[in-house]
């Protein structure tokens, strides 16, 4: 796909922002010394002083919470950061009684992430199946994901886009340097949020005019490049924003990401791990009338890949050679399209309305050519070029395509009754999933069926407070989910009402234990419930007929009997809140929780008994998604930060495991233990931050049979931030300083079982030691 010519072209514009960083902000940074070396500290608080007088309105629509504000300042805990994820009305993570962890856009600027998981590591409960090859996101939270499990959106926007192959079954793209913060809520204690998060709410945040431009700025433009090793990892950015005037904003921005394939923690080169990444996004603001704000927001992204690895399985014998034609690679242009449309109204003193809503629409368009198959021998069906039935021929293209259409829709109503204050929360959500699969001649019009789904659901929640000890959250949801599709009868849908209570008490100041009850519902996937047809032999003989008289290697049945998931989910947690206990300016965050969650008609492809299949072996005739009896997960979550100002340090993690009841075998997407220390100094007037963080993951080898598990490992990073001017950030970081090789989950297959698919059934390792060197410079004015 002409990678070599786009690589360098990336790593031209990479380095050509990195160069016009460097020269730019030399002029700023000799008038900046030049400013600080002249004025006085009296004097540069009289002249910011004055600024704010002179521009009163700009101060009240641009928030402290610009994280270039901050420097030089007090440390903001993360814990202490505003969210809505919890419950649709605004509070501190810390208060919240629910397991809910903030990502800010200081964090992610000081961490120089690459892909999103590199956010995420002193988050509890969560963990990601990447593959090297493959941009994509697939998150996980306590050990639930695909098919929706895990609720994704972006500015509002559901990311459903899943394709189904031996690799993750749901995934989204998003470039990091586009995210300026993250709200992750773990367990369907955010029902609230949408149908299906039996596993939780991850809810992004893209850039915003009040990332960039500052309190007293009226234009503000942020320029971002860097450089890294292992192997030539090029980014340059772009964003800038205007305030038209008081009741317009105008912002956008650009992204170009690119990397070579990278070397794991051995030395390996991982074929196919390079790839080429542009991005851009548009937001428009308006406020028409007092208190209402109407934000019209674009996001497309460009993701150029080859997925795929070389055949490095055994073939032992003349019918595994036969079964098993080898890898496939792909040429792959991925596209993702999002576009919002929300209203805001909330005005103070008005405790009737408290208005959002959000109109989107979201679509994934995968294009993929074939552009390499290993093969002994060409099948005539490719008429000379090598491939099979199963991934098609060298040239052969396929797609998938996704479109959601969506609305949410919520009011806040609050009113007191003695010393009770109550906030009454009413709610719709609703949004449809469009299918549409092509493949001329290979698999995945089976494996990945065309398909609409429908999904929608109220709520109506009550929060109470009384005096300041206690406080009641009690809801109740409604889901209901359609099916249809041109080739398989279905059963329609179905609906259920989910309910929700939790108690929390505050006896003592900053000591706040809370217990909370959980339902959540998700309807089955199209491909769940679909699926069916042969699975193609790859050029070998057909074992099975099946029902629709095919034949195959198997038969893929439809379930349209299929129920959903019910997630019940019980919950202990511990809110503490401490400032000034060494020192004036210091402060202690923490957050423990321990759970269950029983996952009732688990989802899960099961396998028939295996019959004789002469010569060749034993195998299954038939593959349905059904429902298991009973899937639990159950485990300790923490989340701590202590901050004195200079120093800080926090210990993060969770200790999780989950089984199939009715097998006691272990499910093979629970990451069993996660322990994040993370620690960090201030220099220089706060200036210079230095910070080192030390993951430490668990092997999770109570697997299915058949299964490759994961690996333990050990991850360090270092980081360095100096903030040389107020305009002028430099930074610098070393990801898996001790160049450890791990592969971080498990996969069904092994070389060890005769299975050689390994473009499929591969769990790429992580990287080796990365060096990162990165400048940011800011340009605004009044």
């Amino acid at each position: 796909m002409a990678f070599g010519a786009r690589h360098s072209r990336a790593l031209f514009f990479g380095a050509s922002a990195f160069s016009f960083a460097l020269v730019s902000s030399s002029a700023a940074f000799t008038q900046a010394l030049e400013a600080e070396a002249v004025t006085s500290p009296a004097a540069q608080k009289k002249q910011k002083q004055a600024k704010r007088q002179a521009k009163p309105q700009q101060e009240t629509q641009a928030p402290a919470m610009n994280a270039r504000a901050q420097i030089g300042g007090t440390a903001v805990q993360s814990l202490d950061t505003i969210t809505v994820a919890a419950s649709k009305t605004e509070e501190r993570a810390i208060d919240a009684l629910a397991p809910v962890s903030v990502v800010t856009l200081e964090q992610i600027q000081g961490r120089q992430p690459n892909r999103l998981s590199d956010i995420f590591y002193n988050v509890p409960g969560v963990s990601f199946q990447e593959r090297g090859d493959d941009p994509s996101t697939v998150i996980n939270i306590r050990g639930l994901q695909d098919f929706g499990r895990v609720a994704v959106v972006v500015d509002g926007a559901r990311q459903n886009y899943q394709r189904t192959g031996h690799n993750a079954n749901g995934s989204f793209f998003l470039d990091p340097e586009l995210v300026g913060g993250v709200d992750v809520v773990r367990g369907p204690t955010a029902n609230i949020y949408g149908s299906g998060a039996i596993g939780g709410v991850v809810s992004f945040r893209t850039k915003d005019i009040n990332d960039v431009v500052r309190p007293g700025e009226r234009w503000g433009v942020d320029m971002t490049g860097s450089y890294g090793t292992n192997n030539n990892r090029g980014l340059g950015s772009i964003f800038g924003g205007v305030r038209a005037d008081p009741n317009v904003d105008v912002f956008g921005g650009a992204v170009y990401r690119t990397q070579g394939n990278y070397k794991d923690g051995n030395g390996t080169e991982i074929g196919n791990t390079g790839n080429e990444i542009a991005a851009g996004l548009m937001k428009l603001t308006v406020r028409p009338a007092d208190g209402h704000e109407i934000k019209f927001g674009a996001i497309f992204q460009d993701y150029q890949y080859s997925i795929g690895q070389l055949n490095r399985g055994p073939t032992t014998t003349t019918a595994l050679r036969a079964l098993n034609q080898g890898s496939s690679v792909y040429a792959s242009d991925a596209k993702n399209y999002t576009g919002t449309v929300t209203w805001k109204y909330t005005k103070p003193g008005d405790n009737l309305w408290d208005w959002n809503m959000s109109l989107y629409g979201n679509r994934t368009d995968n294009d993929q050519t074939k552009t390499y198959h290993y093969s002994t021998s060409a099948p005539a069906s490719c008429s000379g070029a090598a491939g099979n039935n199963i991934s098609g021929c060298v040239g052969d293209k396929r797609g998938y395509v996704l479109d959601t259409l969506g609305i949410d829709v919520n009011n806040t109503t609050r009113f007191n009754v003695g010393d009770w204050r109550n906030a009454v929360t009413l709610g719709f959500d609703a949004f449809q999933d469009d299918v549409k699969t092509s493949d001329g001649r290979g698999n995945s019009n089976i494996t990945t069926p065309s398909g609409l789904r429908t999904v929608s659901g109220g709520f109506a929640q009550l929060k109470q407070n009384y005096s300041t000890w206690f406080e009641a959250v009690s809801a109740i949801r409604y889901d209901r989910y359609d099916l249809d599709s041109p080739t398989v009868a279905t059963g329609g849908g179905g609906d259920r009402f989910s309910p929700k209570i939790t108690i929390g008490v505050t006896l003592v100041a900053g000591f706040t234990p809370y217990v909370s009850y959980a339902e959540g519902y998700r309807a089955p996937s199209i491909t769940e419930t679909l699926i069916s047809g042969a699975h193609a032999t790859g050029g070998g003989p057909a074992f099975f007929p099946c029902p629709d008289g095919t034949t195959g290697l198997f038969c893929f049945l439809p379930n349209p009997n299929l129920r959903p998931e019910v997630g019940k989910n019980k919950e202990a947690g511990l809110n503490l809140k401490y400032d000034g206990i060494f020192a004036a300016n210091d402060s202690f965050r923490g957050k423990f929780n321990v759970f269950r969650n029983d996952v009732e008609g688990y989802i899960d492809l099961v396998a028939s008994a295996p019959i004789p299949v002469p010569p060749f072996g034993s195998f299954s005739q038939y593959y349905q998604y059904q429902n298991i009896a009973h899937a639990r997960i159950e485990g300790f979550e923490a989340e701590t930060m202590y901050d004195a100002g200079l120093w800080y340090v926090g210990v993060a993690g969770h200790l999780i495991r989950g089984k199939n009841v009715a097998t006691n075998i272990g499910l093979a997407t629970i990451t069993p233990r996660k322990i994040t220390t993370t620690g960090g100094v201030r220099l220089l007037d706060r200036r210079l931050i230095l910070a080192a963080q030390w993951s430490s993951f668990g092997a999770n080898n109570d697997v299915p049979a058949g299964y490759l598990p994961s690996t333990g490992y050990e991850l360090v990073n270092v980081y360095l931030t100096w903030n040389a001017t107020r305009d002028i950030v430099f930074s610098a970081s070393i990801d898996n300083l001790l160049n450890q090789y791990y592969r971080p989950y498990a996969i069904p297959g092994s070389s060890t079982d005769g299975t050689t698919q390994n473009d499929v059934l591969w769990s790429s390792p992580g990287p080796g030691r990365v060096y990162k060197a990165g400048l940011k410079i800011h340009f605004g004015g009044a």
